[in-house]
């Protein structure tokens, strides 16, 4: 296992995982335990490697700008684990390794010899992290899962959009995110508990089952209450002031003052302090009640100021509320700015490229972005050569004939 377990180098340093993941959910736990220090070594199909490596819209001199980083920090070596070499490869790695993480079908790595019990009998404590769609067990887990069905079958399409709208997506892959998420979860709650026990287990982490524990109380809402829950566009039922307002020069204002005490600060703000002990908006039920009439009366008192005097005067009232930001408010923001939460690496051919930062924050040992993802095999000879003790002409072997 890796030995440096200094602060610089994070909170997990001393934690090896191989990566036998492609797209999102899995290589996005990668990511996460590669941003507190983890080595992740990711095995990565000769010839072609992860999907990942051509997605996204935008390609300038035909690289993905999504690849440097979901694969940051990790290290890249081909290994086709369809063959027998390959598998024998991974087998090896694996015994050095606390973390497997993968995200294949369930039943394909037991196909090549590289199932958990396999694993376990070389390294029994071994963290097998597997990220699927419908999770390992139960009359879904052989289907094929992507993460929108996922969101679909989790509940969180039917709520997203317009109501009169068909359902709608998030804009990002945020059921993968969510099952990549939890599956780092997972994996360090299992490291924890190798720690009492001496013993490694299966982390099995859902796509659909991941979305589900953002549900709130959807659940009971609908057996208890007999409620179900519809999509709302920008507002939340019964819970108001919470919307979107219009300032005077067009631009647009989230305000959420849903809080009595919050409510009261917003009523002085607009100079109209007896709303808050109206009775149509006193309670939070009863502004629930009338939500569309308060709504109304909001957004006449928002478009008679430009978006930063409005902002101004709910800020210094105590009242939350900010624009709905795009990148281009994001750069331009001090805040952002103050707290390093932008940072930027150098691409060799991409440039100087802007990236999310390492979070949550750790006050003692933080995460630390150390590079971009690779390219393609680029830490063939450390891994296969300094690590696993292959010779020049056994790798040579190998790569001649496609197994790396």
């Amino acid at each position: 296992m890796p030995t440096d377990s200094s602060a610089s180098a994070g909170p997990l340093a001393d934690l090896r995982v191989v990566e036998m993941a492609q797209l999102i959910a899995g290589p996005f736990c990668g990511q996460l335990l590669g941003d507190f220090g983890a080595e992740v070594i990711k095995l990565e199909p000769p010839g072609t490697g992860d999907p990942m490596r051509q997605w996204g819209r935008e390609k300038p001199h035909g690289r993905s700008l999504w690849w440097p980083i979901i694969a940051r920090n990790k290290k890249s070596v081909t290994c086709d684990l369809r063959t027998p070499e390959g598998q024998d490869l991974a087998r090896r790695l694996v015994d050095q390794a606390d973390i497997v993480v993968e995200n294949l079908r369930p039943g394909t790595l037991e196909r090549w010899g590289l199932g958990f019990d396999r694993l376990r009998e070389t390294n029994p404590g071994l963290v097998m992290v597997r990220v699927t769609g419908f999770g390992q067990t139960g009359p879904y887990a052989p289907r094929a899962g992507y993460g929108s069905i996922g969101e679909a079958m989790g509940g969180l399409r039917h709520v997203t959009g317009d109501p009169g709208s068909p359902p709608s997506r998030t804009g990002i892959s945020l059921g993968d995110s969510l099952a990549g998420l939890f599956a780092a979860l997972g994996a360090l709650a299992a490291v924890n508990g190798r720690r009492r026990t001496g013993r490694g287990q299966v982390v099995d982490s859902a796509i659909y089952e991941a979305v589900l524990a953002m549900m709130e109380s959807l659940l009971p809402e609908w057996e208890v209450a007999g409620y179900q829950r519809e999509r709302t566009g920008p507002v939340l039922p019964n819970v108001a002031p919470s919307n979107v307002y219009p300032a005077k020069d067009g631009e647009m204002v989230l305000i959420a003052a849903n809080q009595d005490t919050v409510f009261k600060r917003l009523a002085a703000v607009m100079d109209h302090p007896e709303l808050s002990t109206d009775d149509r908006y006193a309670t939070h039920a009863a502004r629930g009640h009338n939500m569309a009439e308060l709504d109304e009366l909001i957004s006449g008192w928002t478009a008679s100021f430009g978006v930063e005097e409005l902002l101004a005067r709910l800020h210094d009232g105590g009242v939350p509320a900010g624009r709905i930001y795009t990148a281009r408010d994001m750069f331009a923001d001090p805040h952002f700015a103050a707290r390093e939460a932008i940072i930027r690496l150098v691409h060799p051919e991409l440039g100087e490229l802007p990236m999310h930062n390492v979070f949550p924050r750790l006050g003692e040992t933080p995460g630390t972005v150390r590079a971009l993802g690779p390219l393609l095999g680029e830490h063939n000879t450390e891994i296969y050569g300094d690590l696993l003790g292959l010779g020049e002409k056994e790798r040579a072997a190998l790569a001649e004939c496609g197994v790396i």
